[in-house]
Parts: C-alpha cells; structure tokens; sequence
C-alpha cells in the first residue's frame, strides 16, 4: 500500500479499498537511507492504526539490500539499512520486514547462506531490544538468489542465533516459478508437507499471494492479477482455505492504478474462493 503523503495516509488507503492486512515500505524501497521518522511521523502513524481495522501491518524492506553480496562496501550497507529499517519498523509497531535473503553472486550458495546468517546476527547483536521480526522470503531462484528452496531457509535459521528473531514469508509466484508445483491440489499438498518437514509451518507468519506470468520451474520473478497467470484457480483456492495458513495475514504485490481497481478485483477474487 502506498504511503505517498505519509506512513499514516497507508491506513486510509487500505480502508478504502477494504483491507484487513497490509503491507508497507517504511522508506524508499529503491534507496540505501531514507528521511528520519520523526516523533510526529510515528504518531500520525499511531494514531491512524488505531482508527483503522486493519492488523497485522507488515513491511519490506529496501530491494538493494543484499545480505550476502561479495563486495564487503555492499555488505556492510546492506546490514546497515536493514538495521535502520528494522528500527523504523519498531518504532511504528509492525510486526514483521520482509527481506529476500539475498544473491551469493558467484561465492556459492554455501558460503552465501552463511554470510546471510552472519549478517543477521550482526543485526541482531546492534539491535537487541527490536520488536519487529525479519521475515525470510521464499524466492523465485533467479540469477543466484537465495531462498527458492526450503532446505535455504532452514540452514540460514539453523545459523541464527537467536531464532525468536526471524520467520518465514510465503511467495505464491515465488514459490511456482521455484518449481513446488502448488498449482494441483497434490502439489500445494506435497509443499506444505515439505515446507513442515524442513522449516515447520508455524514459522509461516505472511503468505505474497500472487499469480505468475511464466511458468513453473521457470525460476523467473513475475507477478500477474490473481487467474490471470499460469497458476490458475487452485493454487489460490488452497492458499485461502488450507486451515494452517487461517489468519496468517496474506498480501497481494501485484501493479495496480491510482484508483487501486485492481486490488479491489483481486481481493474479491480471493474472497469468492474462501469456503470457510
């Protein structure tokens, strides 16, 4: 949800259009450092999640961050803007910053799984009194991303010292394009059994629920409008109805217009799909 105009104009947003959960950018999400949150930024923002029904609010964190880049200057910037992002998000009171675990760019997935967990505990170390929790993103696998198979996140928790302070984000199109074929009722099935066998379910606190425009296992990062990609309707009728993923907030990353058209649309094709 935009926050053109201020953090506290999201609230207004997303009641609008009917939202019960959203997600934020807490600064530029294209910028390595942002404006100050200033003491009146925070309480607008308080204020206005107060008069609002929408809980839990989640945010992402900036796409430069790279918290197993090979560069050390891109490294050292990298865990440096979490940590700034991971205090705004303290401030405000969001529960969770999503972040992509990041790319080995060439070291290896090995020893960049190992950067990653490094880099949290660093963060973790400078920030021991944050609220909010890092929520490790399933990627797509593109270039040498990290994160597009399970047993990634598993090693990066494994790693982590302090576990109480990271969790998981689900990406449908992510997820697809990865190769786990959620798109058949014995595949979303087969998934999720893994997903509990290497990492466990209840580490899932947020669900990206978008469709793809490529196909699976084309390891290639592209959203689309929910039925108008190639997961089609049964990926997303498992996604809203599956009773381990009932109120794990789920949120849609898809283009939309000024007059947000689209999220409306997709919020209700979701919604028909709901057999609760």
């Amino acid at each position: 949800m935009s926050v053109a105009g201020g953090l506290h104009m999201a609230f207004e947003r997303g009641t609008r259009i009917g939202c019960t959960t959203m997600q934020v950018f807490v600064k530029n999400a294209s910028t390595w450092t942002g404006k100050p949150l200033t003491p009146d930024a925070v309480a607008s923002y308080k204020a206005a999640a107060v008069k609002a029904s929408i809980a839990p609010v989640i945010a992402h964190a900036a796409y430069l961050i790279n918290l197993c880049a090979r560069a050390d200057d891109v490294r050292l910037r990298s865990r440096k803007g979490l940590v700034d992002e991971l205090m705004r998000c303290t401030a405000l009171g969001v529960v969770g910053l999503v972040v992509h675990p990041g790319a080995h760019m060439g070291a290896g997935e090995s020893d960049g799984l190992a950067q990653i967990a490094e880099s949290l505990n660093v963060i973790h170390t400078e920030l021991p009194g944050a609220s909010t929790r890092t929520l490790l993103e399933t990627t797509a696998g593109q270039g040498t991303t990290l994160g597009y198979r399970f047993e990634h996140l598993r090693r990066i928790m494994d790693l982590v010292e302090d576990k109480t302070r990271i969790a998981i984000c689900l990406d449908t199109c992510h997820l697809f394009a990865a190769g786990y074929p959620i798109h058949t009722e014995e595949g979303w099935e087969s998934t999720m059994r893994e997903l509990e066998d290497i990492v466990g379910l209840q580490k899932v606190v947020a669900v990206h629920v978008n469709d793809s425009k490529r196909e699976l296992g084309s390891r290639i990062d592209r959203h689309d409008h929910i039925g108008k990609g190639c997961l089609g309707e049964t990926a997303f009728r498992m996604v809203m109805n599956d009773p381990r993923l009932r109120g794990v907030p789920k949120i849609l990353e898809t283009e939309k217009s000024e007059d947000m058209h689209e999220d409306i649309e997709n919020m209700d094709r979701l919604r028909a799909l709901v057999a609760w």
